[in-house]
């Protein structure tokens, strides 16, 4: 089973979930603060470090660092009052994950480390430290909210859900990112008519939208008049009113080419919060795993067959048919097993899958 299909449901509601998440006040409030500890931390690694040390840090980065804290302090006033026009192009909160880049590129320059904008060791401890107080402020794909602009496919941001979703894209080979920990109770996923804009056309509003393809629908053979059925064709993304509908990528096996690919785009979602100056409770973007309740029989977990609800994410094994280990997260659908019967052939099985290991 994928679960990284959209269509899925279990996955359309996790990446429903956390593109509010990345899109909201709480979010961009946690990434400032933590920013701000690393700016005091870097600004005392300056000012106390030895100048003779050879791991001494670079002074310059220290402007960067403040227009950085500067740019947050308009970015937030702005999202606060509902004005998501700050992730569009040039503005404060898109200007933020840019310097933020910037600095991560050019953070520590020492030749044994650094090459051409990139690290290429660990670095030392000492330094290594500051560095994750800055990663500390960074969350996978934060950039999904900024606008699409620059070139002529401006390509959507977010192509796959596997980019939020597989652990594997968390892990930046000298740093890791926070995996998030999703309630136990994510929200159906809307199911609006529309409005529906194609690639190119201006976004209307700031909000959820779900790339589609539209056909006629047929019911007993008979197309009902103005009828249509949108199928999905893609992740979904998150825009802002007045960019434009970016394009989908289209990838040839044969030639390695990328090229662009015009879709229609359904609204899922409208982004209305903050509008009216109310902060609503979103501590469920910040749920810790090692504090939410085992399940009651003192973390032990019973069995499940084929099909039911995954009650906890880890290592499932079932030993029925020559044995299988699977990782499956919580809230997703118990596989079946494809295995051989006594002549042969390959059948799907219904079985009994027991937790080895949580993740």
């Amino acid at each position: 089973m994928n679960h990284y299909d959209m269509q899925d449901d279990v996955t359309r509601r996790k990446i429903f979930w956390l593109l509010q998440r990345l899109t909201s006040l709480s979010l961009w409030k946690a990434k400032h603060s933590a920013f701000k500890v690393f700016a005091a931390a870097y600004e005392t690694a300056v000012k106390t470090w030895p100048s003779t040390d050879p791991e001494a840090m670079e002074a310059d980065h220290l402007k960067t660092i403040y227009e950085i804290l500067s740019l947050y302090d308009k970015g937030l006033d702005e999202l606060a009052r509902g004005r998501r026009f700050i992730w569009r192009k040039g503005q404060a909160l898109d200007r933020v994950v840019n310097r933020f880049n910037y600095l991560a590129s050019y953070f520590y320059r020492d030749p044994e480390y650094w090459e051409r904008g990139s690290q290429i060791e660990p670095y030392p401890p000492k330094v290594d430290a500051l560095a994750k107080l800055m990663r500390a402020s960074e969350y996978q794909m934060e950039h999904a909210p900024l606008e699409v602009w620059g070139t002529d496919d401006n390509f959507a941001q977010l192509m796959s859900p596997w980019a939020l979703l597989s652990r594997e894209k968390y892990n930046h080979t000298f740093y890791e990112l926070a995996y998030p920990t999703f309630p136990g109770d994510l929200l159906e996923v809307p199911n609006p008519p529309g409005p529906v804009i194609q690639s190119g056309q201006t976004v209307p509003c700031d909000g959820i939208w779900e790339p589609v393809t539209i056909e006629q629908s047929r019911v007993l053979n008979v197309i009902p008049l103005g009828a249509k059925l949108f199928k999905n064709n893609g992740c979904f993304n998150y825009f802002v009113a007045d960019t434009a509908a970016p394009n989908l990528s289209s990838f040839d096996d044969e030639t390695f080419n990328v090229t662009a690919r015009p879709t229609h785009w359904r609204l899922v979602w409208e982004d209305t919060r903050y509008l009216n100056g109310a902060i609503p409770d979103e501590s469920q973007y910040f749920l810790d795993a090692a504090k939410l309740a085992e399940p009651a029989n003192h973390g032990i977990v019973e069995p499940v067959r084929t099909g039911d609800i995954c009650p906890v994410s880890g290592e499932w094994g079932t030993e029925e048919y020559g044995g299988k280990t699977v990782h499956v997260e919580q809230g997703a659908a118990m596989p079946d097993l494809l295995a051989k019967d006594n002549l042969g052939e390959r059948k799907v099985h219904w079985v009994t899958w027991r937790l080895i290991r949580r993740s």
